[in-house]
């Protein structure tokens, strides 16, 4: 199967973030009606090293370097533009528009170094425009299949190695895992084959973390209830049947709760948001098949000795009654309104670092490394006005033209607008430049103003399109998605708690601190994003993938501690029960979930900000979950509503007034 699919040929690709019904998508159709269709163009704006003005000499050696690019693209060069200031000059390099993904990296490097060879010394040179930054975006995606599976596999071993103590265990798991892994790929590139959704790299490296992430969760779990049936069962394959048993249904609800809240973003108006939902949904499934089924497979043939050197032996060791997790879940339910007051008292001041940032960055933002087209940008910007290095495209009927020039030029924030061809279809094409950074708020504003003057001609039928266009739309449909799959998300994971629970006061208080808890951690993790690194803002993709991960991965510890509670209750009572609940997974709670955070900080290898702060938010989530939520929030709550909380079914010993021996225990801590 890995081979049958062969190579994801679109793993350099960029996300695709505009709708098809997005203005700036239709306009490409017309676009592509004119003659010089099938052209680009990117800028190269040079100036002196020493930052002082051209001399002659210069501006022929500028002039010389754009010849070589042009020459490289098998273009005729354009005249250079001097800037008014007379330090800077740029010219227009024609380039094929039909590339995209690797083969436009590969196409801008080549005119970078043409235009670079036999450049004075004391002259710079950079590459911008549109499709400049977009091969810069592509060139980050560079390898980074290899780079995110080497480190994510560094990252789980350690870990698992750390968890187990044990020179053999952790083998197992990152083995099954990195198997997974490489099937869940192969699934995802036969996939893109077999629909028009793209497998790009933003999409597999997303994937590849989730699958290693949720994959090990499910491996810690089972494992962890296996080694708990060995101190009970002197067979080994019995016990391991016991621990399928009763973890198999908690990892399956945990699994197919992620898989549905990731299937409803095939709902989502964002091309690059729907291809993460059925790649990222069949990744977990295969994951799910390797850990239930061919991690006991293995288990059963090691025996006892794979946990060497300590091997656990049939002695019926409680450890439901052990432990720092005993001693803390105790400790919380012995006072849980006062705990629950504090604790999510804290969680609502996290929140507060929402409002504290700003959303949406640039495309001059996008990097966290310096790339070529931004320090171009940064440049240009600084001698010409700063929308030169990509400027907006109109299109309109021809026979309306000439009502449209003197509009568009007399739209506040633009600077000139020139028209530039008329198509065989009756359609006229205008260049318009805006004196606005390239994604920014101004220029947001400058093209919503273009397209309410446009609509304001009878007949028109304008279309504005080009970057900042294709940003506006980006970020228009992403709050569209967020608006619609964030309640059905919810939906789901409620629904799934109430098949599973079966108690509909549990269910709801479980779904609001998930929410509650993702918040706060959207709050922590912005502030830190935007005042800590630095970035200068959160991107808009963050808050709806961050939102998703945090819920549907955070309801996995819910479920893995709530089913154990609910397990326990019958022989133990609410309260001690969840005491038990707490001890017996506290360990491998924590495990599972400082494992989880830390593979998704390794998106922190790939040079996006938006790639960067999804795995600071992420992480920064699932920590909060692991100590605060799961172990403290859930136990005061449980505790403090006693018994109702599994109406309207009955899972206590009897009554609500029975006591058990346990419940002197809590009350000593009273």
């Amino acid at each position: 199967m890995i081979g049958g699919a062969g190579e994801n040929d679109a793993s350099g690709e960029s996300p695709q973030s505009l709708p098809d019904s997005a203005q700036s998508t239709r306009i490409e159709q017309v676009l592509a009606e004119f003659p010089d269709a099938g052209t680009s163009s990117v800028i190269a704006v040079v100036t002196r090293a020493d930052a002082g003005g051209l001399t002659a000499a210069d501006r022929q050696a500028a002039m010389a370097a754009v010849t070589r690019a042009a020459n490289a693209t098998g273009a005729a060069p354009s005249e250079l533009v001097p800037a008014p200031d007379g330090a800077a000059v740029l010219g227009q390099i024609p380039i094929s528009a039909q590339s995209s993904g690797t083969a436009l990296t590969e196409q801008i490097e080549r005119v970078r170094e043409a235009a670079r060879a036999g450049l004075p010394a004391d002259l710079t040179l950079a590459i911008t425009g549109g499709p400049a930054f977009a091969a810069d975006i592509s060139e980050s995606f560079a390898g980074a299949d290899v780079t995110l599976l080497a480190v994510t596999a560094i990252v789980v071993a350690a870990l698992l190695i750390v968890t187990y103590r044990s020179p053999i265990l952790w083998l197992l798991p990152l083995l099954i895992i990195g198997l997974a892994d490489r099937v869940a790929n192969a699934a995802g590139t036969g996939l893109s084959r077999l629909t028009d959704m793209t497998f790009d790299g933003s999409t597999s490296g997303i994937t590849s973390v989730l699958v290693f992430g949720a994959g090990t969760n499910y491996a810690l779990l089972l494992i962890s209830r296996y080694r708990d049936e060995l101190h009970r069962a002197t067979d080994h394959r019995r016990a391991l049947r016991q621990a399928v048993r009763r973890a198999g249904p908690a990892i399956l609800a945990s699994n197919l709760t992620v898989v549905m809240a990731l299937l409803i973003l095939v709902l989502a108006s964002v091309p690059s948001t729907r291809s993460l939902g059925v790649f990222a949904a069949a990744g977990l499934l295969v994951a799910l098949a390797f850990v239930l089924i061919g991690l006991p497979a293995a288990l059963a043939l090691c025996g006892r000795k794979v946990f060497w050197p300590y091997i656990p032996e049939a002695d019926d060791r409680d450890f439901a009654e052990e432990g720092v997790w005993h001693r803390i879940a105790t400790r919380v339910v012995a006072r849980p309104v006062r705990v629950a007051a504090v604790t999510v008292t804290a969680l609502l001041v996290c929140v507060l670092g929402l409002f504290t940032v700003d959303i949406g960055l640039s495309q001059t933002e996008q990097f966290r490394v310096r790339a070529e087209s931004v320090t171009g940008f940064d440049t240009l910007a600084a001698h010409f006005p700063a929308g030169s290095a990509d400027p907006a495209q109109i299109v309109a009927r021809a026979n309306t033209a000439p009502r449209l020039t003197d509009l568009f030029s007399s739209t506040p924030g633009v600077v000139r607008a020139t028209q530039t061809g008329t198509s065989p279809t009756g359609w006229a094409r205008w260049t318009v430049f805006l004196d606005a950074a390239p994604g920014s708020d101004r220029a947001f504003e400058i093209i919503e103003s273009l397209r309410a003057r446009a609509d304001s001609v009878p007949g028109a039928e304008a279309m504005v399109g080009g970057s900042d266009a294709q940003a506006l739309d980006s970020r228009t449909a992403a709050n569209r998605d967020r608006l619609l799959i964030i309640p059905l998300i919810l939906a789901v994971v409620c629904a799934v708690l109430l098949i599973l629970l079966r108690a509909v006061p549990a269910a709801l208080l479980l779904v609001a601190v998930t929410v509650l808890s993702a918040l706060a951690a959207l709050g922590i993790g912005s502030w830190l994003s935007v005042h800590l690194f630095g970035f200068p803002a959160m991107d808009t993709a963050v808050p709806l993938f961050a939102f998703l991960f945090l819920v549907a991965l955070g309801v996995d510890y819910t479920i893995f501690l709530v089913t154990r509670a609910r397990e326990e209750t019958p022989a133990h009572g609410t309260e001690w029960a969840m005491v038990r609940a707490v001890s017996a997974t506290g360990a491998v709670i924590t495990s599972a979930g400082v494992v989880l955070a830390a593979v998704f900080c390794v998106l922190g290898v790939l040079p996006l900000i938006t790639l960067t702060q999804l795995g600071i938010v992420v992480g920064v989530g699932i920590l909060l979950d692991t100590f605060v939520v799961r172990t403290v929030i859930i136990p005061a709550l449980f505790s403090a509503i006693g018994p109702k909380v599994w109406w309207p079914g009955n899972a206590t010993r009897g009554g609500a007034n029975d006591r058990a021996p346990e419940d002197d225990r809590v009350a000593a801590h009273r």
